[in-house]
């Protein structure tokens, strides 16, 4: 498996929920493990349990979640390249649209 790694800088207010439209479950189904340098972010997945992370913690979100920005964050986090990049690909298009 290759594993991308990633920086990300988030605003408050991000929400994934319209982004994932259109994939499984219309949820990201890529696992990402992580950490939040800075902020808070609320995951929710296909049950509706939520989990709140927040500066200097680590993360593991499974297959099956939307994220939420609550407060605005960076984010370190590391992905499986393949499934990864086939959610990247699918926000990219949502934009365009």
């Amino acid at each position: 498996m290759i594993v991308s790694g990633e920086y990300f800088s988030l605003s408050a207010g991000v929400d994934t929920t319209p982004l994932f439209q259109g994939l499984d479950g219309d949820l990201c189904q890529c696992p990402h493990w992580g950490f939040v340098l800075k902020g808070q972010l609320t995951t929710t997945d296909a049950d509706g349990l939520q989990e709140i992370v927040k500066a200097d913690d680590l993360f593991y979100w499974p297959p099956g979640h939307n994220v939420k920005v609550i407060a605005d964050a960076e984010i370190v986090m590391f992905s499986p390249q393949r499934e990864h990049s086939h959610v990247i690909n699918h926000m990219i298009e949502k934009v365009k649209s």
